[in-house]
């Protein structure tokens, strides 16, 4: 019997491919899309992807989508309260899995782990501990594209944002920059490949700059840099 299972599909490049790992293997039932929005910008938190990107996105993947609204800046606590609602609503529809693109966060995969497993809900990690300059091969071999759509301008250079992945702009990485940007150096946007039944349409838009306080830092902000995607209509 396939496991129930909803994805946290966070738009980007390691979702798309962990999602076609578990497509591929055939033990996991997905019909859901989960993807968290900041409610006050109305955009994927971390990737600054508009709504109406991340729905095209779904439609395209064939998949529904559920979005789950968080403040802008909510506390550990409330963060935690919101996540284990959200989780307990989806066991409740039948859920007993969920998988994520996670490739080598040791605290984010134990705190997932440690957040599901009282709830009853297990964590699949389909790209763990694999290689990431192999996935980024892997990913690009398997004709799925995607945009560079932010960057930590502490690890990675502004003028990336809006470039397509490829083994050519890998190889422009700064040596301390992860090839799937693991630690948080870039996200992106992936509008084709094998779990898409056609590209998605778009155009580059504006660009902007946000600072961002550093969770582990004292008292420092982090620059960011993000590039809009408009959808063609």
């Amino acid at each position: 019997m396939k496991q129930k299972t909803f994805f946290n599909w966070s738009s980007g490049k390691d979702s798309a491919l962990a999602l076609h790992y578990l497509i591929r293997d055939g033990n996991s039932s997905i019909d859901r899309l989960l993807t968290k929005v900041n409610a006050h910008h109305d955009r994927v938190s971390m990737h600054g992807l508009r709504k109406s990107a991340l729905e095209a996105q779904a439609a395209a993947i064939g998949i529904s989508l559920d979005v789950w609204e968080v403040p802008e800046n909510p506390n550990r606590e409330q963060y935690n309260t919101l996540m284990k609602n959200k989780v307990l609503d989806l066991k409740s529809q039948g859920y007993t899995h969920t998988a994520y693109g996670d490739i080598f966060l040791e605290d984010l995969k134990r705190y997932r782990e440690d957040m599901l497993l009282p709830l009853g809900v297990e964590a699949v990690f389909p790209l763990w501990k694999k290689d990431t300059t192999a996935l980024l091969r892997e990913f690009l071999d398997l004709g799925f594209r995607a945009v560079i759509v932010c960057v930590n301008q502490f690890k990675l250079d502004k003028s990336f944002l809006g470039k397509e992945l490829s083994l050519g702009l890998m190889e422009k990485f700064p040596k301390n920059v992860d090839p799937c940007g693991e630690n948080g150096e870039f996200h992106t946007f992936c509008f084709d490949g094998p779990i898409f039944n056609y590209p998605i349409p778009f155009t580059l838009g504006e660009v902007v700059f946000k600072s961002y306080d550093d969770p582990i830092g004292e008292g420092n902000q982090i620059p960011f840099g993000f590039c809009d995607i408009l959808l063609k209509r």
